[in-house]
């Protein structure tokens, strides 16, 4: 019978520098372990054209159906500046009921927390009616373009099912139990260019200033009002995040004015629909001032939401019966590999509390850490029975 520790195996995770794209050799790490507890395992490694190439772990235990598979990252941001830690970020430490390293918050421990919870399921359960997956990878914190996108692509050519899927994001903002994830707003990030004519500044009459159009344009998409919200979304907002105009004289009107705007959007838009509501501002606006322009859109993912089903409304009980808390269903924050994995699978995020994460001496609280375990446990006992 093996039974991994949450908190020995998020120390050795976290000793791994693997900060992204790099591997430091952590997926065959982690194999080795899912090997020992009877898991079919395959590093997964993806290259494309101007990025770097990116190890990822698929593993799978049994072949029955339902498959529930728990997914997350091993990859991290960089330390930021070595002196301002306590401790070395890849020489993990334990202090006051702390363990602190890079990734001890996002989200090495969640793996750690993991994998610690189907051995101990393994031990009491060794016949369970169904599969149990882990989708790893490598690049969470990056481009994000050789990992989980690349993996469910190999998944869906490959006819491998999942059917729910637990991500093990730090989704809680304050105490562990707060907060499940079951959607996220789009993301949309886009590069502005107006084209304008050079010429004195004592001479406008003589020029066209860029400068001009742009902050027109940026006035009026910043006072759009995409919508109202809904019940389980923010309403969309855009801010304008760099506004560069690279003249070396002042007393030259200049060519050309750049800004860079993101627009975090609700299922009630996609991003095409967003896209063409823009562009026809962007061309009214520089038509009238008879200047040009150019604009560069990336999408970092389209609105989803999971329904909440009875899989949901099981994890939420489990949380609360372990944590005293009832988690808020949510969608707020950022982007996460989820976006990806839908496609595939229904799932939600669950992990721990994000206070920390990319911050110097990011940290886990140890009793978080034993109760997450505890919750993962807990997930796959009600799910299996």
């Amino acid at each position: 019978m093996i039974s991994f520790n949450e908190l020995q195996l998020a120390k050795e995770l976290i000793k791994f520098p693997s900060i992204t794209p790099v591997d430091a050799g952590i997926m065959k790490f982690l194999e080795k372990k899912l090997k020992k507890l009877g898991f079919k395992t395959k590093i997964l490694e993806f290259k494309e054209k101007n990025f770097k190439p990116v190890k990822n772990l698929y593993a799978r235990l049994g072949t029955k159906k339902p498959n529930f598979c728990y997914a997350g990252h091993l990859d991290v941001v960089p330390p930021g500046n070595l002196k301002d830690w306590t401790i070395n970020p890849f020489k993990p430490s334990v202090k006051k009921g702390h363990l602190i390293g890079r990734g001890a918050n996002d989200m090495k421990s969640s793996i750690a927390s993991f994998v610690s919870a189907v051995s101990k399921f393994l031990n009491k359960n060794k016949n369970f009616n169904g599969s149990i997956s882990l989708l790893i990878t490598g690049d969470e914190e990056g481009d994000a373009v050789n990992g989980t996108k690349k993996v469910v692509d190999y998944l869906r050519k490959r006819k491998e099912k999942i059917n729910f899927c637990l991500v093990g994001e730090p989704t809680n903002p304050n105490k562990l139990g707060e907060m499940i994830k079951i959607g996220r707003r789009g993301s949309i990030t886009g590069k502005l260019k107006i084209i304008g004519l050079q010429g004195h500044v004592a001479y406008p009459d003589r020029a066209n200033n860029p400068s001009t159009i742009i902050v027109k344009i940026l006035k009026e998409i910043k006072e759009i009002i995409f919508d109202k919200g809904t019940k389980d979304f923010q309403p969309t907002n855009l801010e304008v995040t760099k506004i560069n105009i690279d003249n070396k004289a002042d007393n030259v009107i200049p060519t050309i004015a750049e800004a860079t705007f993101n627009i975090r959007f609700n299922n009630k838009h996609s991003s095409a629909s967003i896209k063409k509501r823009l562009n026809k501002i962007f061309s009214k606006i520089t038509k009238k001032h008879k200047a040009k322009y150019k604009v560069e859109y990336r999408v970092s993912g389209e609105a989803f939401l999971t329904k909440a089903n009875k899989t949901t409304f099981m994890i939420q009980n489990v949380v609360k019966k372990i944590t005293k808390i009832k988690p808020k269903l949510s969608t707020t924050g950022g982007t996460s590999d989820l976006r990806f994995i839908k496609k595939i699978s229904p799932g939600l995020e669950f992990g721990l509390v994000g206070k920390t994460m990319h911050k110097v001496d990011e940290a886990v609280s140890l009793n978080d850490l034993k109760n997450l375990t505890k919750i993962y446990q807990n997930i796959l006992q009600n799910y299996f029975n």
